[in-house]
């Protein structure tokens, strides 16, 4: 038996603390609804697969339900939606972390207009889902008791400084962002807040799943020399991240502290990863990539 299954409170005393998770099966979904639990929070996470939810069972066992939807599907969203509804009765929903994403790589110049389209799909149009079907749990119907909640949105460091060959991840990052703060400004309304958390490099199978998603189908452009480099720097910089456990901890203090900041930015190099770029200013910087990719230097 886990920890977390030893230690969890009473079903009234975690409902009361209710929390769901978009894309628990791995990495930051996965971290976050451990950190939750931890804290004596009654956890919805969304899989899109059984077997994902059968493995939120076994190792966390009742105080995590698992919800199946995929994030691009209307109606299950809002049939996930009714069940968290259901199971809290009359209450408010504590916090929705939308944490469910994928990573489309590939240069732009090559990239199928679908494949553009299924990266929003899922990083936004996703999210736009899942916070219109939570957000009357979580303050919106005001039949429901309790305090408001809060919204948590998952971006990136590439929501704040697009790199080459992952364009659509960056934006649809980028994207997030401002649909964040216009979203954080009028949610006000009902005092839902929300907060954006822009990671670094993560230890998370995103990136692997972003090798297996077809990178060698560029390799016989102009940019396929390049591209290697790039893909193996991320791929390498993913796998000797910061643990996604500290991800998933600092998510929990953004839906419980009293007075949270607008944006978190964790990484494990934030001098080199945030700070430098803008030091350097946006021109200096492309040089300096363009040198490390062989291409030739902008005047």
């Amino acid at each position: 038996m886990s920890d977390s299954k030893a230690s969890s409170p009473s079903a009234v005393g975690a409902l009361d603390r209710a929390v769901v998770v978009t894309g628990a099966s791995t990495g930051i979904g996965r971290a976050a609804v451990a950190s939750a639990v931890r804290a004596g929070s009654q956890v919805f996470g969304s899989v899109r697969k059984q077997s994902d939810a059968d493995s939120l069972t076994k190792e966390f066992g009742a105080v995590v339900t698992p919800l199946i939807f995929d994030v691009a599907d209307d109606a299950a969203v809002r049939a996930g939606a009714a069940q968290v509804a259901t199971a809290l009765g009359s209450r408010r929903l504590f916090g929705l972390v939308n944490n469910a994403g994928i990573a489309v790589p590939g240069p732009l110049l090559h990239l199928g207009t679908d494949e553009l389209k299924r990266q929003f799909e899922i990083n936004l149009f996703g999210v736009h889902r899942v916070t219109q079907a939570f957000a009357p749990l979580l303050g919106g119907d005001p039949t429901r008791t309790g305090q408001p909640g809060r919204i948590v949105m998952i971006s990136s460091v590439a929501g704040e400084n697009g790199s080459p060959f992952v364009g659509p991840y960056a934006a649809s990052k980028f994207a997030l962002e401002g649909y964040s703060q216009s979203l954080r400004r009028e949610l006000m309304l009902f005092g839902i807040d929300v907060i954006v958390i822009g990671p670094g490099a993560i230890v998370t199978p995103i990136w692997d799943k972003a090798e297996d998603s077809g990178l060698q189908h560029y390799a016989h452009t102009v940019f396929g020399p390049a591209m290697e480099k790039v893909a193996a720097y991320m791929l390498k910089a993913g796998r000797e991240g910061l643990p996604a456990s500290d991800v998933g901890d600092l998510i929990w203090r953004c839906l419980s502290i009293a007075q949270p900041k607008a944006r978190y930015a964790i990484l494990s190099h934030p001098f080199r990863d945030r700070l430098l770029p803008r030091l350097l200013g946006t021109r200096r910087l492309d040089r300096i990539i363009a040198s490390r990719l062989g291409f030739p230097k902008p005047e």
